[in-house]
Order: structure tokens, then sequence, then C-alpha cells
């Protein structure tokens, strides 16, 4: 796929005091492979929100590359066609020092679909080990997220 191109990707998302925890984490675990979510911790904390009410911040970095990899191919598997070219058509506002930030539709993913959004999503930062944007384009284009 990728051929270890990916230092590491960090997911983070948030669960509102009006969310099941359970149901926001069952959310980000469909976007991996169903063998490994095993592999895959999150931390939790706890923030408080505007109005005095928890906010739980759900993190995880994935380092093992056949994990990342895995990961990206998933969510480039099931990516609709439209997101993969509105990711392309905009990937410069997406890209910064070698990273690449996506937000998937937290919503969506808890069904087992997956589809961009940006108001609550589950956050994705994909750390290249290149910062050489016509080389993160090619590593995309690869793994399928973008046409």
């Amino acid at each position: 796929m990728g051929g270890g191109k990916i230092s590491y990707i960090d997911l983070r998302f948030f669960a509102h005091a009006t969310e099941d925890q359970n149901k926001v984490l069952s959310a980000a675990k469909n976007i991996f492979p169903p063998k490994y979510v095993e592999r895959i911790s999150f931390n939790r904390s706890t923030l408080k929100g505007e109005y005095g009410n928890p906010i739980v911040v759900f993190r995880a970095q994935i380092r093992d590359s056949e994990v990342a990899e895995a990961l990206l191919h998933n969510i480039s598997s099931n990516l609709p066609v439209i997101d993969k070219e509105d990711l392309l058509q905009h990937l410069n506002l997406h890209l910064s020092d070698g990273s690449l930030y996506i937000r998937l539709d937290k919503q969506e993913a808890f069904l087992g679909r997956f589809k961009f959004c940006r108001a609550d999503p589950i956050h994705i930062h994909v750390r290249f080990k290149t910062s050489r944007i016509e080389e993160i384009r090619e590593i995309c284009r690869i793994m399928g997220l973008i046409p």
C-alpha cells in the first residue's frame, strides 16, 4: 500500500454529556478493519464545556505502520467518491508540515458509513515520514484517499 510512509496517525473525538460514551467509542472503532480493533487503545480525559457540562475527549495514536496503513486503506475503501474528489480539490487545505488532517462524521461512522464532515467529527491526523506535498499526494493516491 503506502510502503511504510506513515509515521503515525492520531485520532481524537469528543463525547458530549448528551451522548453515550460507548456509542461514540463504537463509532471510532468502526473506522478500523475488524482485525485491528482490539490493538487500539483509547485514552480518556474530561473537560468542562461552556456551561460546566462534562465533555470526554478520546485519543489514540497508532504508530504500528501495518495498523496505520490498514486504517487509511479502510477509510479510503469506504469513502464516497464525492468526498475523495473534494479532498483532492482542496488537498492544500488539509495538509500542513507533512501532516494530513481529515474529519469523519461521527454519526455516520457509528452506522458503519464513512463521510467527511466539519461538525463534531472524528479528527484524524496522519503524519507522514515526508513533508513533500507531491510525495504525500502520491501516497494518498496509492492508498485510494484521492482519485
